[in-house]
């Protein structure tokens, strides 16, 4: 008998604000934001669920986060420490299997299947993944279990936080199907809209629904969203043993239109991607923008240097022309952003045309200037003018 694909998804509680509670107790049951300075048009990176009870969620504009929450503690970003743990969250995982797709820093897919003899059960492993992060870190995961990535990714967010939840082929329509359409990957506010318009408030009312109703929403769409809703996902676990690129995104609670809070979110994610290349002394020669709609629709689009480059500016500047050239031809509502980059090799290997030698060297002597105060004292001590 063929052994069924085992995949864990693991999907970090309040990932930053746990950080800073782990390394300031004083903070724990307290309202934690961290982002951007609110009199800086800063946005909201991540809150702790104390913070969320008043509505707050990430990309928010900072300043009606605060409004929301008067008495919320607002903390800068410290990447580097969050990649810090992401590295020994990943240690733990590496103990169980090889075959781990990061999603994020604080999110991953793990395929177990080929360690179930060593471990035992999916479940047994995906508990034991648990505890191992909340002994050796202190941090808390809600873990997902089933047999492919999408129930497994739903599972890890059904019962957040500090969730452990297990969809089997047994179990799966009994939980798919009072969930509502939303639930689904590809249907986003427009089309769940469209969808309760014609009464199709669930996935069991979706999956029961006229074909020819589905077709006159859905399009072509339709075959993919209806594999979904019997829990069919033939996707596989994709694991980079050498890194290829360096990505940073961000999926917002509720989609955003407005121009400037995307740019400020994208600056943010250069600048990240920019600091992990020179931290593992990499140069990269091509940068992407991921951008997906409120339903689900992702599109791509990249630019490549003739010279590999790690300086921040540079990747700005590009990034700021290849993100204003998509708004002006396609712009709409996002649900996610991201920004990477890729072609990636040791640097060192030649000065990027852009820049003539002395402004080359002005801004690594700049780069290197914000990496330590970055470093010391959080990602917002000090930003850069867009």
């Amino acid at each position: 008998m063929v052994q069924s694909r085992q995949i864990i998804h693991v999907d970090m509680d309040a990932f930053y604000a746990s950080v800073e509670q782990l390394d300031n107790p004083d903070l724990v049951g307290k309202p934690v934001i961290v982002g951007g300075d609110p009199k800086q048009r800063g946005v909201v990176s991540a809150a702790s669920y104390k913070a969320r009870k008043f509505g707050v969620h990430s990309a928010m504009p900072m300043s009606r986060a605060v409004r929301l929450c008067p008495d919320a503690i607002v903390l800068p970003v410290r990447m580097k420490r969050y990649a810090e743990f992401s590295q020994q969250i990943h240690a733990i995982f590496q103990l169980f299997t090889p075959q781990i797709e990061p999603i994020s820093l604080d999110e991953a897919f793990l395929d177990v299947t080929g360690s179930i003899r060593l471990f035992g059960s999916a479940e047994k492993i995906g508990r034991a993944i648990k505890d191992q992060i909340r002994e050796k870190l202190g941090l808390v995961a809600s873990v997902g279990i089933a047999t492919n990535k999408f129930l497994a990714k739903l599972a890890s967010d059904l019962n957040k936080p500090d969730g452990f939840v297990v969809i089997t082929e047994k179990n799966k329509q009994q939980i798919l199907d009072p969930l509502p359409v939303s639930r689904i990957w590809g249907i986003g506010k427009v089309t769940e809209k469209a969808l309760k318009s014609k009464g199709i408030h669930t996935i069991e009312q979706l999956r029961r629904a006229q074909p020819e109703i589905l077709r006159s929403i859905l399009g072509d769409q339709t075959p993919h969203i209806l594999r979904l809703v019997q829990g069919v996902d033939n996707r596989e676990v994709k694991s980079n043993r050498e890194a290829k690129s360096i990505s940073s995104e961000q999926t917002f609670a509720t989609d955003i239109t407005d121009k400037d809070i995307l740019i400020d979110v994208l600056l943010n994610q250069v600048e990240d991607v920019a600091q992990r290349l020179r931290l593992n002394d990499l140069e990269a020669k091509t940068i992407t923008l991921k951008l997906r709609y409120d339903d689900f629709r992702t599109i791509t689009r990249s630019s490549t240097f003739d010279h590999p480059t790690n300086v921040t500016k540079i990747f700005w500047r590009e990034a700021e022309q290849v993100f204003l050239k998509w708004h002006q031809k396609s712009a709409g509502a996002l649900r996610l952003l991201g920004f990477g980059v890729s072609g990636l090799q040791k640097a060192g290997s030649g000065q990027h045309q852009l820049f003539t030698e002395p402004e080359l060297e002005k801004q690594k002597r700049l780069d290197e200037a914000f990496d330590k105060i970055r470093n010391k004292f959080g990602d917002d001590a000090l930003r850069r003018g867009k």
